[in-house]
């Protein structure tokens, strides 16, 4: 079925019989259960044992949460599960995808612009030695998608931006960093997110590069991280016309998305590219896989076409059912229930899971926790904020800042996130702190038509935007949004000529498509403190700038740089 000594798992002939024999031992409901991972929400004891007794899952993930807390219930749902479970969480950006007082790195877009392959192996060790600390064993990260169209809303700063190599580069040092903590990698999103405008979470999207423009790009990348050893690959709600074309040896009449699609998974990632791994789909709830079939019918054939685990569920118990009847009806064969679930098994003894289990080491004590946000990651975070941000443009030659030359700041915040409270209080108090008086922007009614220019210009003497724009799932779009009547508010950018004005985005880098006709913009890629200490100093002129942009800022267009 698969060859249990290759890479990437490399059991010994124990390791190889634990998984035998923990098969043979397993009841239906058992195997069925291994082929979940839910996101579990309770903190409630009794009810995460009866979840791992009762429904027998493979894995599971939380949210964001204190880091005790989360610690304390991964220990419960170990302890209490037969099999050890995969202990998932987001780790993109820093110990913060897990536990909310872990390290805020950053974004791998600002670890890109670093230029620096060290600084994405410390992503990885902040990341995933943070997560480990709180009981989380399976990372989902690196992403190793490629940013090719400025306008898709979701990979944007998640990715190591549009290069190559880059990527490749930044995505092995992360997977080397994760092997070093005994995490696992699940690279994403597989075949390839960044093509296509719009967002898998709320349709199907489509990956539209022909077979040999895909081999040279995200399959070059998919090789190199197989080849690093990744154990994990999630495949996406993303389609792929060409590649089923051609195994199919006739033109594609219907969108399949990748986690249902026995070409993607099993052709082209299983046989051309030869991953030997774990194949997870990414959550199923979002509307790029739902939309694509029936779900009593896709709940199984994601398993039958080819992936290994089914990640989250609109409703468990619902799932579970389907995932039953489809087995019993032979929508999902014994031969492909056995060789999800042999994976399962294997990527858990690969990672010595059933070891630590015996020695009772599956979570840490509470004194781990003393890793999060350490003075080392907090010094790593800080130099990697520092060589990240990047000066894109000031054809004004305004920089540096000056308190006495700009004194009256009117600070205009792009965004509606729930950050921005965080965000306005932070860069507001810097700024004050360096002697400027803020004035934070507010909405006008018809009554800005009594203004005058004369009179603006006589408030304020520096306009600064600060765009908080994240990327966020269910926005279609990841753009400015203007308050203004008929081009009058003075949130627009009309005052280009009147005052200087300076935009800063901590958020998506693409911004000057919208606002053109600022002369002076900076990209932080976050909104982490750090960045926005960094911004601000460099800003002032004690710092310089050292970012490179990883993507085209300029969207291609000739207005933008001037």
């Amino acid at each position: 079925m698969f060859d249990y000594k290759a890479k990437p798992f490399h059991l010994t002939e124990e390791e190889v019989k634990w998984v035998e024999d923990t098969y043979e031992g397993m009841s239906l409901e058992e195997k069925i259960g291994q082929l979940f991972c839910p996101i579990v929400f309770t903190k409630d004891e009794n009810e995460l044992r009866e979840l791992v007794q009762t429904k027998h899952i493979g894995g599971m993930l939380y949210r964001e949460g204190p880091g005790e807390e989360l610690r304390q219930a991964h220990k419960v749902l170990q302890d209490a599960a037969k099999i050890p479970l995969l202990t998932a969480s987001n780790l993109e950006y820093g110990g913060n995808g897990s536990a909310i007082e872990g390290t805020y790195f950053g974004r791998e877009m600002l670890v890109a612009a670093t230029q620096d392959t060290e600084k994405a192996y410390q992503l990885g060790k902040v990341s995933c030695s943070e997560g480990a600390a709180v009981g989380v064993n399976w990372s989902f990260a690196p992403v190793v998608d490629l940013d090719q169209n400025y306008r898709n809303p979701i990979t944007n700063v998640r990715t190591f931006g549009d290069d190559l190599q880059t990527v490749i580069n930044m995505g092995k040092a992360y997977i080397k960093a994760a092997q070093e903590e005994g995490v696992a990698t699940s690279v994403k999103h597989f075949p390839g997110d960044g093509v296509d405008e719009r967002d898998q979470h709320l349709l199907t999207s489509v990956n539209y590069l022909s077979c040999e423009e895909w081999d040279k790009t995200y399959g070059k990348i998919y090789e190199e991280m197989i080849e690093a050893g990744t154990l994990t690959v999630m495949a996406a709600h993303i389609a792929m016309p060409a590649y089923e074309e051609y195994f199919d040896k006739k033109p594609c009449k219907k969108i399949i998305p990748a986690t249902l699609s026995k070409n993607l998974m099993k052709h082209l990632l299983r046989e051309k590219l030869g991953f030997n791994g774990l194949i997870t789909t990414d959550a199923t709830p979002m509307v790029g896989f739902c939309s694509a079939e029936e779900r009593a019918k896709a709940v199984p054939l994601c398993i039958e076409n080819g992936c290994d685990v089914i990640l989250f569920n609109r409703n468990m118990d619902e799932d579970m059912q389907y995932m039953f009847d489809g087995y019993k009806n032979g929508l999902l064969s014994e031969a492909r229930l056995e060789e999800a679930v042999k994976r399962i098994l294997a990527t858990k003894a690969a990672m010595k899971l059933p070891q630590k289990k015996a020695e009772g080491t599956l979570v840490p004590g509470p004194e781990a926790l003393d890793i999060l946000k350490c003075e080392k990651h907090d010094t790593w975070a800080k130099e990697c904020a520092d060589e990240g941000v990047t000066l894109v443009k000031d054809t004004q030659n305004l920089l540096p800042l000056n308190p006495e030359k700009q004194k009256r700041v009117l600070l205009e915040i792009m965004g509606d996130f729930p950050s921005n409270e965080r965000v306005t209080a932070y860069f507001k108090g810097k700024l004050e702190a360096e002697g400027f008086e803020v004035t934070v922007y507010e909405k006008e009614g018809f009554e800005v038509m009594e203004d005058t220019v004369e009179s603006f210009k006589s408030r304020y003497d520096l306009v600064l935007y600060l765009a908080n724009i994240e990327t966020a799932s269910n926005k279609t779009v990841s753009r400015l949004n203007w308050h203004t009547m008929f081009g009058l508010g003075n949130n627009m950018p009309w005052m280009v000529h009147e005052l200087p004005v300076a935009f800063v985005s901590v958020g998506n880098p693409y911004h000057l498509l919208d606002a053109p006709m600022v002369k002076t913009y900076i990209n932080g890629y976050c909104n982490s403190e750090y960045v926005m200490d960094a911004v601000v100093d460099k800003m002032m002129g004690r710092s310089e700038f050292k970012g490179t942009s990883p993507i085209d800022p300029f969207c291609g267009k000739i207005d933008l740089k001037f």
